[in-house]
């Protein structure tokens, strides 16, 4: 098996990898565009001449959003792809290596110091750009081990899988289809960045929209109405007071992260004229979901909170309180499940040291695979403070350190012929 392993590690190109991430990176794969719709295609043929056997297979959006536990969305979307690719082998896959292509939008591009953000420019053994760690690095991670075994003429026993996924950053759809589609495998690891970690637990996350009303009236006269706005503010105390709460008393899996469970009002938009009183404003944001709570659970919670703002306007006015766009719940990787202790091993053999287990403060596809019954973690290059950030980037040497480990992972969970 040492041999076999030295044969599929020596077959890594180190610079092939890199000229793979570099180009899924320049191709502007916003979730939603027809960009996401060209990378995916770019995966498949590269999966296909890897001597894969490949499903690409446009999603029936229709049937999706109509089917029990539909994730949501918040990007526009007429369409969408989904790629996998299987070696031979008989049975379900041993192992799935999973990676969303889709990236969030650029923000202001003179944030980006000057730079285009799809360039892919690249400093000492840094990659920048849009989608560099989350997470392009982990699909090209992905790509490279498959390659690796197809230069190196190894075959494994049992079958490995490849999928790549579309719209994770706004709710999970592509990993939805690609697991209703009938895709299975038994266990994934979800290359998302984890600094070095493995994350094998995250918090969910649930899209919210706030609706309240005021009393117009001329701004000359302003005593005459009642600002949306200045209503808004024992809402968004109650908000905060709530999010204190949910953050006490933490799962030591989070040791070191003070509020996993955060509460976030991310866009507030209120009135239409500069000299008139607003009478809407309407906010935005994310609420976290702790680890094994019901999203219903959650989402009465925060109903409860906003609701019970201690305001005489709020009580003769309740805010309408409904929920958009994605929908994330919890998950984990089952407890005592071995492929904590594999990936651990393989982690080891190449770094000398085994990694910290960790959770991550954020929603996921993880959790849709451990809820299809495929026991799921995250392990892949980058650092998440780097994602969604204009200064996006990835250190190149994680990229080469995580390749060499998930192709250990990969022969020792598969087996050789």
């Amino acid at each position: 098996m040492r041999d076999v392993e030295a044969r599929v590690l020596d077959a890594i190109d180190d610079a092939d990898t890199v000229n793979l991430l570099a180009e899924a990176v320049r191709i502007p794969s916003v979730t939603g565009t027809d960009a996401e719709s060209d990378l995916q295609h770019r995966f498949a043929r590269l999966l296909t001449e890897a001597d894969m056997d490949v499903d690409v297979w446009k999603l029936d959006l229709d049937d999706l959003r109509a089917r029990d536990g539909f994730p949501g969305t918040e990007a526009p979307r007429a369409e969408g792809y989904g790629v996998v690719g299987t070696t031979s082998g008989e049975g379900p896959p041993a192992l799935i290596l999973q990676g969303h292509a889709d990236v969030v939008p650029t923000g202001d591009l003179a944030k980006w110091a000057g730079s285009d953000p799809f360039a892919a420019r690249i400093t000492g053994d840094t990659l920048h750009g849009r989608g560099a760690c989350d997470m392009k690095a982990g699909v090209a991670v992905n790509l490279a081990v498959v390659r690796a075994l197809h230069r190196s003429g190894v075959r494994l026993a049992r079958p490995l899988a490849v999928h790549c996924v579309v719209s994770e950053e706004d709710g999970g759809l592509g990993a939805f289809a690609t697991l209703a589609r009938g895709h299975t495998g038994e266990a994934a690891v979800i290359t998302e960045p984890t600094s070095g970690a493995v994350i094998t637990a995250n918090a969910g996350a649930l899209t919210f929209r706030l609706e309240l009303a005021g009393r117009a009236a001329h701004g000359a006269t302003r005593y005459e109405g009642v600002s949306a706005i200045e209503v808004f503010w024992p809402v968004f105390q109650a908000i905060r007071r709530l999010e204190a709460e949910r953050n006490r008393n933490l799962p030591v899996i989070f040791d070191g992260n003070r509020m996993p469970y955060p509460i976030e009002v991310g866009t507030v938009r209120a009135g239409d004229w500069a000299s008139s009183v607003p009478d809407l404003l309407v906010a935005e944001g994310r609420m976290g979901v702790r680890l094994d709570e019901d999203p219903a659970e959650a989402r009465e919670a925060f109903e409860e909170a906003v609701l019970a703002a201690a305001d005489p306007w709020l009580r003769a006015n309740p805010p309408v309180v409904t929920w958009p766009g994605g929908q994330f719940a919890s998950g984990r990787l089952p407890a005592g499940h071995p492929l904590l202790a594999e990936v651990t091993s393989a982690v080891a053999a190449v770094r000398g040291a085994g990694p910290p287990e960790t959770a991550a403060p954020y929603g996921s596809d993880l959790r849709l695979y451990n809820g299809g019954g495929i026991p799921s973690l995250h392990y892949g290059p980058g650092d998440v403070a780097f994602a969604h950030a204009p200064r996006e980037q990835v250190e190149l040497a994680e990229v080469r350190e995580v390749t060499r480990a998930l192709a250990l992972l990969t022969l020792r969970r598969c087996g050789t012929l």
